[in-house]
């Protein structure tokens, strides 16, 4: 009997160790909500000491299994933790669901992944905070560069300026926080004074269909949002110190949150960053440095049926202007915009000189809410703004250090939105704005003033409905009415004014003339209406398609209605017109999309028109008693914008990840039968991203950037009276350069410093093979090259 039990026994030893355990389980995280991927969640299985966090893809995954049923525990700092029974056999896939509005900060901070909040019949495309950590040392425009049809307008290395589908400036509105940014945004190199570190995650909306943010977004809406803070007693931050070669630069930026689980909740955070001159391949760019010294605190009680917020944060950075793109006379200003190299060249420093900028931006914010069993959630907000642009000319005697262009710009802005569920298959969104701003032009500078002072009075109103009519078909529809009103008084020179024809059109403005100087009081008034209608239908297999028509208009702004003079960052002179009227756009865009774990897609045409567009193109060349400068005038034309933008990703397999995106928008002038000046050029960008969870998370992206020449474009060149040779000389401002293509490399591991503490290291680098180009929107390509090879190092710790 002992015989044949040591048998038995040595039978069923011997099935256990030839069993193989080479199965895999994997799966998603996801919001039981609205189907939101969760990063960062936690499962763990239960008996073993193998756990595993879900990556920027709401992914996980366990190798080497056993087949048998196994019990498993999933959480997420904002979530519930719940457990679950799953039966592994052979490689197995199951996606969980967790409730992740029990333990979230209830909306008081504006959420993207709430889409009653943005739209949801145009598709939105957000960075996470993950994709953001990669941007910590760069500006807010350059971390948008990286969505497929945002590109940036760029003025030299750090002035970067997002443009969404061709459009850009007063069309594209930015929302810090919940707040409308408004930082004197009508400047084609005034870069949204925003610093990315604030950002928990980042949405952009192509269009204007995002209608509660305001019914002038013609080209889009980006949406900064801060990270949500869980109902709960915890204490956690994170610290990035970054480190680059070109420009030897360095950024530092910590944050903290403490919050308990009676729904109180305080977050800090603050960013420094210092940067000398860049470099181009060959030489380097003078006084192309940056300073950035910025600070939010975030405080308030989050409970389930009411809460407030309260929110500050400062902006404030000084940044060089390339020297070389400032010069005298006109000989000075053929040859440098003739030559293959700056004209003026010296070693590297820290220091920056005139031309520069200096920006203040001091924003504070209010929010409560409030929700009624039958009504719904009712919100106000505060906010108040103060934007202080200083900008620096290069002058001589005792005003070299003193600003040629100093403007304040104060703005209170009150707010009620209220978010109501009509139906159980309809929800509605309506809301009010009322805003008032003071700008005040310093008369102190020594030179015009390129924009005047000014009061403006706005009036928003809006409403936004969605109803389900199936499961998987949507309609949205919604409607706005603004009204803004400006106040201004500006001197006008008597010969300008008169050769405009204003002294006809308009005598009752004027107030006074003295000094060939004419002081008028413009008081302007616009009603605009803006309407968006959509609808999307959802398909098996994920597959999901959309189309919305939005109607959007836009009233002039400050820039556009009154400059007359020298804009110094810029380096022109620039002339406004304030008879103009509102552009209305119409724009008609499509969504086709396939979201799956292995291959998805998106892909989304649009034609857009717009009646009475603003645009400032060059005219010719003044001559001051400060030098030879351009001179760029506004004018109104029909123009027509089409675009398509493309999204591609596969995966081969769970460690390697092929991406895709290309952007095309094509502009034209059709009342002149002409492109548009400034229009992004086709652009491709390709990656292969290879991810081991077993290798301390490493991940490694090689990417290609391909920008083709933009073959479309105006002729806007001009002849310059040479007085040494007493000649005319043709200067090419047009053509734009050729195409490029360049090899990035950027590479992330991590590494366990205690129970709570994770050190990620990332080494990468831009431009691999140092290649010579020059970006058609960069408005410095006319004097130099762009940025050289750049090596860099991110160290992030999380505790």
């Amino acid at each position: 009997m002992r015989i044949y039990a040591i048998v038995l026994l040595l039978i069923t030893s011997t099935t256990v160790w030839a069993q193989e355990c080479t199965s895999t389980f994997s799966g998603t995280i996801i919001d039981l909500h609205d189907d939101t991927l969760l990063i960062g969640a936690t499962v763990i299985m239960a008996g073993t000491e193998q756990a595993v966090l879900t990556n920027d893809d709401g992914r996980f995954m366990f190798n080497n299994i056993c087949d048998g049923t196994y019990s498993f525990q999933v959480s997420h700092p904002f979530c519930a933790t719940k457990g679950y029974t799953v039966k592994i056999e052979g490689n197995t896939t199951k996606n969980f669901k967790l409730e992740h509005h029990l333990e979230e900060l209830n909306q008081v901070i504006i959420t993207g992944n709430s889409k009653i909040e943005t739209t949801k019949t145009v598709e939105t495309q957000k960075l996470s905070s993950k994709a953001l950590e990669q941007f910590s040392h760069a500006s807010f425009g350059d971390a948008l560069n990286s969505i497929s049809g945002v590109s940036g307008l760029k003025t030299g290395t750090t002035v970067v300026k997002p443009v969404i589908n061709g459009l850009h400036s007063s069309r594209v509105l930015t929302v810090n926080n919940g707040v409308i940014m408004e930082d004197q945004e009508w400047g084609t190199e005034h870069a949204p004074n925003i610093d990315v570190n604030t950002s928990g995650n980042i949405i952009v909306v192509k269009g204007a269909s995002a209608l509660q943010y305001g019914g002038d977004a013609i080209g889009g809406v980006i949406i900064s949002e801060a990270s949500k803070i869980p109902v709960k007693d915890t204490l956690h931050g994170k610290t990035i110190a970054n480190l680059s070669t070109n420009g030897k630069s360095g950024a530092l930026t910590s944050q903290l949150t403490k919050s308990f689980d009676n729904g109180i909740f305080v977050n800090l955070q603050g960013t420094l960053k210092k940067a000398g001159d860049f470099s181009a391949p060959n030489y380097v760019l003078s006084n192309t440095g940056a300073r950035e010294t910025n600070f939010a605190i975030n405080a308030g009680l989050n409970k389930f049926n009411y809460g407030f917020e309260a929110y500050y944060s400062l902006f404030k950075n000084e940044l060089g202007i390339l020297r070389a793109s400032h010069l005298g006379g006109a000989q000075d200003q053929v040859n440098a915009l003739t030559s293959s190299v700056p004209l003026i060249i010296n070693d590297f420093t820290y220091d920056i000189n005139s031309p520069k900028q200096e920006v203040t931006h001091q924003l504070g914010r209010f929010k409560a809410f409030k929700r009624f069993k039958t009504l719904g959630k009712l919100t106000f907000q505060y906010d108040y703004q103060f934007n202080n642009r200083l900008e620096f000319d290069v002058r001589r005697g005792d005003r070299k250090d003193k600003a040629s262009l100093d403007l304040d710009l104060k703005t209170h802005t009150f707010k009620f939105d209220l978010i109501s569920k009509l139906f159980s298959s309809v929800n509605l969104k309506t809301g009010v704005i009322a805003r008032y701003q003071d700008n005040f032009a310093n008369p102190n500078t020594g030179v015009r003033r390129l924009i005047p002072d000014y009061e403006s009075n706005h009036y928003g109103m809006y409403a936004v409905t969605d109803m389900k009519l199936k499961e998987n078909w949507l309609i949205e529809a919604g409607a706005r009415f603004d009204n803004t009103y400006i106040n201004a008084l500006k001197f006008y020179r008597e010969s300008f004014w008169e050769s405009r024809g204003y002294d006809v059109l308009f005598p009752e403005m004027v107030i006074k003339t003295e000094s060939s100087q004419v002081l008028v009081n413009p008081k302007l008034s616009f009603n605009n209406i803006s309407a968006t209608l959509g609808s999307s239908y959802t398909f098996s297999d994920n597959y999901k398609v959309s189309i919305n028509l939005a109607l959007a208009s836009r009233a002039p702004n400050p820039s556009e209605l009154f400059s007359e003079g020298l804009h110094h960052s810029a380096s022109r002179i620039e002339l406004g017109d304030f008879r103009f009227q509102s552009e209305e756009s119409h724009k008609l865009g499509v969504n086709f999309s396939r979201n799956n774990s292995d291959f998805s897609f998106n892909i989304n045409p649009f034609i857009n028109s717009i009646n009475n567009f603003m645009i400032i193109e060059p005219v010719g060349v003044r001559q001051t008693i400060r030098g030879n400068f351009q001179v760029w005038e506004y004018r109104q034309t029909k123009a027509q914008l089409l675009g398509l933008d493309l999204d591609a990703s596969y995966k081969f397999n769970s460690k390697w990840t092929y991406k895709h995106q290309l952007s095309m928008v094509k502009g034209y002038d059709k009342t002149l039968d002409n492109a548009l000046i400034n229009m992004p050029p086709v652009n491709t960008q390709n990656s292969i991203i290879y991810k081991n969870s077993n290798i301390n998370n490493l991940r490694l992206e090689l990417q290609s950037d391909l920008v083709f020449r933009q073959n479309e474009f105006p002729n806007n060149n001009f002849e310059v009276f040479i007085p040494v040779t007493q000649t005319n000389e043709l200067v090419d401002i047009s053509t734009p350069p050729e195409g490029y293509h360049l090899l990035n490399f950027n590479s992330a591991v991590d590494f366990k410093l205690s129970k709570n503490s994770i050190l990620n290291l990332g080494i990468g680098v831009n431009n691999i093979f140092n290649s010579t180009y020059r970006n058609y929107l960069n408005r410095l390509r006319y004097f130099t090259d762009d940025l050289g090879r750049n090596f860099l190092l991110n160290i992030k710790i999380n505790y």
